[in-house]
């Protein structure tokens, strides 16, 4: 399907606003539910087609999954042996957390199965998985250039093992954790930087016991879940887009309600004030194992900065919307240590360069990263490349733009959040969605 989108430029936020819910904990709670014992009734579920595919990987494996119906789903698990041999290929659609995560789970089963992607998936690099499980004796295959499809063998005898992260990735640590559920003995992940501790906290939910100390987390295998309640906060990755929207345009006080404030996840909190926001956290409490808040932000103007490399991991996903921050910044905002962003749904180092050069922002991308000098911009036409952020981070640009801005190539944003026009325009911009 073709969609674009048309945002008229100017415009301000007002009111309060709730985001969908986190599409990160939405993924994880249907994977552990349905290797769970029991019945497990999630709220706030993100209905993206990104979590929707992984909702649709268990179902082809067997387990009985109600929903979703305003975000409320109940699975009824299956225990951690209980899955059966898919009768096709997984389709994993856009969503690269669905491929890692699940190879982890299969490198444990008794049957084979083969998990495939469109075509921005496709070209997303799946070594980094395929690493660590070949180590603790999984059998898989992927396309060329460690690209996907992955197929993964089943019936093999895992064992447990000490694995260093080459780079900051919650999805091939998860990977490695879920595939130590099945594994003989003790497997333990060490990271290089913290990263989005979601799947720890969720095996934590359902009974299962984590181990941390520093950068080491470790599980025994052989255990078991226990079915639980599961309530979702909202995704802070969506709220991003907003908490940029209103921190650049003049006359904004926007607050947004129950997000996820994860400290793995709330690095662009941070960075934000660190470039002179007006944030603040309210109403502060946990929901279902996770520290949320209510966040107020009203327009103040914003300086460049050197963004700390540390800070890096922490918000890895809402970097295509900080640069747009970046963009209407005073002076030069500088990102280093994020070569990540290159191997996203689309290159968002080079993507976001030529988006910004299209409005006449000055980017300089480098291997692993970029330099932006704020300043005035006009209006243009943009190539999101499909990917959702980049999309919806365009969209916030025209707050500031000297003209409207025309973005190519917006279906997939339904991919992490259904209903962003409509929100969008409730909020205070102007977003028209046309064929």
């Amino acid at each position: 399907m073709t969609l674009n989108y048309l945002v008229s430029s100017g415009g301000r936020l007002q009111g309060t606003l709730a985001v969908p819910g986190d599409k990160s904990i939405s993924h994880r709670a249907v994977m552990l539910g349905a290797l769970a014992e029991g019945v497990t009734r999630i709220t706030g579920f993100l209905e993206g087609e990104d979590a929707l595919a992984t909702m649709n990987a268990f179902r082809a494996m067997g387990v009985e999954i109600e929903g979703p119906a305003e975000g409320r789903v109940t699975i009824r698990g299956v225990g951690m042996r209980g899955l059966k041999a898919p009768a096709q290929p997984l389709d994993c659609g856009n969503s690269g957390t669905s491929m890692r995560l699940l190879s982890g789970l299969l490198a444990g089963q008794d049957f084979d199965a083969c998990l495939t992607g469109d075509s921005s998936l496709s070209r997303r690099p799946m070594n980094r998985i395929a690493v660590p499980l070949r180590a603790m004796g999984a059998v898989l295959e992927t396309g060329p250039e460690g690209r996907p499809p992955v197929c993964v063998r089943g019936g093999q005898r895992l064992t447990g093992l000490r694995y260093a992260l080459p780079m900051a990735s919650a999805q091939v640590k998860s990977c490695v954790l879920f595939a130590g559920l099945y594994a003989q003995g003790r497997t333990c992940v060490v990271e290089p930087a913290p990263t989005r501790d979601h799947t720890e906290r969720m095996l934590e939910a359902f009974g299962y016991p984590v181990e941390r100390e520093g950068a080491t987390v470790c599980v025994e295998g052989g255990g078991r879940l226990t079915a639980t309640a599961i309530e979702v906060p909202a995704d802070i990755s969506s709220a991003a887009f907003f908490l940029v929207a209103a921190s650049i345009a003049p006359g904004s006080d926007l607050t947004l309600l129950n997000v996820g404030v994860n400290p793995t996840r709330a690095g662009i909190v941070e960075i934000l004030k660190a470039m002179g926001a007006d944030i603040a956290l309210t109403n502060a409490r946990r929901l279902g194992g996770e520290p949320v808040a209510d966040i107020r932000v009203r327009y103040a103007p914003l300086r460049g900065i050197q963004i700390p490399e540390g800070l890096v991991p922490l918000a890895i996903d809402e970097f295509p919307a900080l640069f747009i921050a970046a963009a209407n910044a005073t002076g030069e905002t500088l990102l280093t240590g994020a070569e990540e962003l290159r191997v996203k749904e689309s290159d968002r180092i080079q993507v976001m360069a030529e988006g910004l050069w299209a409005l006449g922002v000055e980017a300089v991308p480098t291997p692993d990263g970029i330099r932006i000098r704020g300043g005035a911009y006009t209006g243009g036409e943009i190539d999101s490349h499909g990917d959702h952020r980049i999309a919806m981070s365009f969209a916030v640009a025209a707050l500031r733009a000297g003209g409207d801005i025309r973005i190519r190539d917006c279906a997939n944003v339904a991919t992490s959040f259904p209903g962003f026009v409509a929100l969008a325009n409730r909020a205070g911009l102007r977003v028209t969605a046309q064929p």
